[in-house]
């Protein structure tokens, strides 16, 4: 398949573009219908809402707050009046403004003012919801509304459809994580055409996955964070998936490789990994499911279907620009030196190999310090407290946290999250009496019944975002209603939120042991190995409690907010954990497989799990800190998204990624690895012979010169150290057969290990060079068992079998 998109680019380009604007214009011309469906089935919360819905059938329209407060006097002032009570009247005028229900006007006017009278507020009633509200008459209610401002005067405005027009200009974070990864890229790789790349390809992928999720919007309830959290995690994949792949190719171009055989094996090999890596994120998303809760399937689709398009563009098109691009992939700098030195033997870079060498030696201390780190950074998960932001959450500087705290000010904090006790028999006044004598509520309002249903407006003592107004929700229901003898359910946004909450709670186990239990299937299939997966998953439980570490301490302790510009603490969003847990799983599982199948490779020639765990380390810790670190920044770019929910799951996925990538994959993931030694790919006889072959990442397939024999291939592996016994780094083996022609050749790493590939048993002459050495060469003899061959290198020292 790679062959044919090189060798057919540019039919594969036109395809991908022809997909990519002929999904926008159909997604542009058919709008948007993302619905947040957000049913709790058999809630307290959930029988409320059906009540009310059937009583109440008109009262769809988003409901917004104008409030106002004076410096001196009260709100009732001529003076405040006259100015306030036009500026409503042209509000109600407006078209798409239902009702205007102020203080002034009306039989409940006056309990639309504080006692002290110096606060006072009006409700507009949208025709429409939140989101379907266009967003240009919005903006002339706050223009409007604010006009009216005055010295002494203070004017907000508060609500979902005006939180809307305070949102950034779409594409804001975007932009900013691309332009981060842009830079990332650029330094990792010294090519703008390199650093394109892997840009363009997330580009097609999130924008086919975005534009398909904008259509499926017409035939399933999608809500409208799906393609916020589908751009996060398509623009991380995409750029991390083409990365990868261009690694590779890149490397086979540096060692001598056309360029069309060095895309084939790139895609033949990191391409297969990457299929692995999109079907385990795609399997984690898919994990939200067992959750049963409707508002995520909208996720799932959205997420997944981004990641589907994004490893089609990796496998299809990337190939495809790389037949276009050729050497320009490599910077003009290592397309010089190529011309003028030829190809340069496969190496991994020196700081890398130093620290796999480092982990090595002191993998106690290494994985202690890791898990050090780790333990503290969960530590604050253990007050992890789940619920919902509101506006109460927003920046000090905007008006709906303004709008928020006046209203707390005047009426009360439990004023922004009244509780609403649906009634539908029994007696209506004597509950009322029972709920207005229970300590924690402020207020208590009967409002007129409709068609057998009688709401009761309950306004505690305490915020939204209390424990203490949850501990009423519960009072409430276990007591005060029964004690009552009423039929009533306890409803209104604090009261769902609490039952989203706990339901989330309830259901966190099964969707933990559903994902790492898939996990641990697909890595025991891809490693055969019963200690890797079990490792991976105790890996991941670990990364997910410092991430949840992390998050507690920003959203919900407070550290940094102000300096992050994230507004106030307040509760964990309860749909959280389940998308952040699907979302590190997925991305994890890409970097454990990248790093052990490396590893698995190096075992499966050798034998030598020492030797594969510093290899593997060694050649794919460097990219797999890139990725992590192109993560980051487009996680944390979504901190200026405008969207709360998207900033918190930004900071913790940035985290996430962070800690995964630069503490466990590149330093507990190794140590415990080299503590464990052979073990690590322990597996049954029984259970291999039952289980099917995956393979994750072929080896490069070889060539015919050096085809193996009928008694199989083998290796020769060991160290190049110098008289004193220090490592020599750089040294050139090369292995002939008995009639001089060259099998393989291979340069040592920076603690001196090589590994040179044998195409089966017999005699060969392995002669090894190094600059400010001599050279030296041995006759080895190999058997059907890799063979441990050690070189000593002596300054000024030759052999004669070496020159001949």
């Amino acid at each position: 398949m790679a062959r044919w998109c090189y060798r057919h680019r540019l039919v594969v380009l036109l395809l991908w573009v022809g997909a990519l604007f002929g999904l926008g214009f159909a997604a542009t011309t058919a709008g948007t219908d993302y619905a947040n469906v957000f049913s709790l089935p058999n809630t307290d919360s959930k029988r409320a809402y059906d009540q009310m819905e059937k009583a109440f059938p008109d009262s769809a329209g988003d409901t917004d707050t104008v409030v106002w407060k004076v410096a001196d006097g009260t709100v009732e002032d001529a003076s405040v009046r006259d100015r306030i009570q036009p500026v409503l009247d042209e509000i109600a005028g407006m078209k798409g403004v239902g009702q205007v229900a102020g203080p002034y006007r009306g039989e409940r006017g006056a309990a639309q003012i504080s006692r002290d009278g110096t606060i006072a507020y009006a409700q507009i009633t949208f025709a429409e919801q939140a989101n379907a509200v266009p967003k240009e008459l919005v903006q002339d209610v706050v223009d409007t509304a604010q006009g009216a401002e005055r010295a002494g005067l203070q004017v907000e405005l508060g609500g979902q459809a005006i939180q809307r027009v305070q949102e950034p200009p779409t594409g804001l974070a975007e932009m900013v994580g691309i332009l981060a990864a842009a830079a990332v890229l650029f330094l990792a790789f010294g090519s703008l055409f390199a650093m394109l790349l892997p840009i363009g390809i997330a580009v097609f992928g999130v924008g086919t996955g975005l534009f398909s999720t904008q259509l499926l919007s017409h035939t399933t309830d999608i809500p409208d964070l799906a393609p916020l959290l589908a751009t996060l995690i398509g623009l991380g994949v995409g750029i991390d998936y083409a990365l990868f792949i261009v690694t590779r190719h890149r490397r086979g171009l540096l060692r001598g490789l056309e360029s069309e055989e060095s895309a084939v094996v790139a895609l033949n090999t990191s391409g297969r990994a990457v299929l692995f890596a999109g079907g385990t994120v795609c399997i984690a998303l898919a994990g939200m499911l067992v959750t049963n809760l409707r508002f995520l399937d909208g996720v799932v689709i959205g997420t997944s279907l981004t990641v589907v398009f994004s490893v089609l563009a990796a496998t299809t098109l990337l190939p495809a620009l790389l037949g276009v691009l050729g050497t320009r992939v490599l910077s003009r700098r290592q397309r010089r030196k190529l011309a003028e030195r030829g190809p340069e033997p496969e190496r991994a870079s020196g700081a890398a190999a130093r620290w796999s060498m480092s982990v090595q030696r002191r993998p106690r201390t290494i994985a202690a310090l890791a898990l050090a780190v780790m333990a503290v950074l969960a530590l604050p998960v253990l007050s992890l407290r789940l619920g919902a932001t509101d506006q109460g959450n927003d920046d000090g500087t905007t008006t709906t946290r303004q709008a928020y705290d006046l209203l707390a000010e005047g009426f009360g904090p439990g004023f922004n999250g009244p509780l609403q006790v649906v009634v539908t028999g029994g007696d209506t006044d004597a509950l009322a009496k029972s709920i207005e004598g229970t300590p924690g509520v402020a207020a208590v309002a009967a409002l007129p019944p409709a068609k057998g249903v009688t709401v009761i407006q309950v306004v505690p003592t305490t915020s939204p975002q209390s424990v203490k107004t949850d501990r009423l929700i519960d009072t409430l229901r276990d007591r005060v209603i029964p004690d009552a003898g009423a039929s009533a359910h306890v409803g209104g946004v604090t009261a769902v939120s609490k039952d989203f909450a706990t339901i989330t709670g309830d259901r966190l186990p099964w969707f933990i042991a559903t994902i790492i239990g898939l996990g641990f299937l697909l890595l025991l299939i891809a490693f055969r190995s019963l200690v890797v997966p079990l490792t991976a998953a105790l890996m991941n439980l670990i990364a997910a409690a410092a991430s949840f570490g992390v998050l507690v301490a920003v959203f919900q302790w407070g550290w940094g907010l102000d300096l992050l510009g994230l507004g106030k603490e307040g509760p964990i969003n309860a749909f959280l954990p389940v998308i952040m847990l699907s979302l590190l799983f997925g991305l994890s599982m890409d970097y454990q497989v990248f790093l052990v199948s490396r590893m698995h490779e190096e075992w499966v020639h050798t034998k030598d799990n020492a030797r594969a765990v510093r290899v593997g380390l060694a050649e794919t810790g460097r990219v797999i800190n890139s990725a992590a670190l192109i993560m980051v920044c487009v996680f944390l770019a979504f901190v200026l998204s405008g969207d709360a929910g998207a900033a918190m799951a930004g900071v913790g996925l940035a985290a996430a990624v962070a800690l995964d990538a630069f503490i466990l994959r590149t330093a507990l993931v190794p140590a415990a690895m080299h503590l464990l030694g052979d073990s690590n790919w322990w597996l049954p006889a029984w259970l291999d012979k039952r289980l099917p072959h995956l393979a994750v990442e072929p080896a490069e397939e070889p060539s015919k010169e050096a085809a193996p024999a009928d008694g199989g291939a083998s290796a020769v592996h060991g160290f190049v150290r110098d008289a004193e016994g220090e490592p020599v780094d750089g040294a050139v083996l090369t292995l002939l057969s008995k009639g001089g022609r060259q099998l393989d050749r291979v340069t040592s790493l920076a603690d001196g290990s090589y590994i040179v590939s044998v195409p089966a048993p017999g005699t060969y002459l392995l002669s090894a060079t190094a600059r400010s050495y001599g050279a030296r060469a041995r006759h080895v003899v190999v058997t059907g068992e890799p063979l441990v061959h050690d070189v000593e290198l002596v300054q000024g020292e030759v052999d004669a079998d070496a020159v001949n």
